[in-house]
This record gives structure tokens, sequence and C-alpha cells, in this order.
């Protein structure tokens, strides 16, 4: 069974569940394996790309290319 079929018959299954305490079991597990994977993926950056990220943002800063937070925030609340 490929991917796709097994993630169908999976969520199938799970829209079954009437157990609380399974379902928030799952979700427990799926956001504790996200969060492993994720962490098992990072790597850190190097210094030439640190020392490329402040320039970048030095060079951004002086050329008028942010926004501040609180705009950042108005944003946001518009997006849902």
């Amino acid at each position: 069974m490929d991917l796709e079929a097994r993630k169908i018959t999976f969520v199938q299954e799970f829209l079954r569940l009437q157990n609380v305490e399974i379902v928030s079991g799952l979700e427990k597990l799926l956001r504790k394996r996200k969060a492993e994977l994720i962490e098992n993926n990072f790597k850190p950056m190097t210094m030439e790309q640190y020392d490329a990220e402040i320039d970048q943002a030095m060079e951004d800063s002086k050329n008028g290319r942010m926004i501040k937070a609180t705009d950042l925030k108005a944003k946001i609340q518009k997006w849902s």
C-alpha cells in the first residue's frame, strides 16, 4: 500500500474513533513526532551564513525594507 492509500485509510479509521483519550493520544504523538523530525533535521548555520544574514538585515534596514512589529501584528490579524 502506498503512502497516499495508507493516509486515507488512517484518516477514515481516525474519523470513526469515539474515544477522546485515543484522539488526544494521537494528537500528542503527532506533535511529538513532528517536533522530533524538525529537531533531527535542524542544522545550525555556519558563521558565514550568520554574517550574511546580519549583512542582509543591515542592508534592508538602510533601504527601508522593514515593517514595524505593530504593523505586522495588524496585518496578521487580517489573515483570519
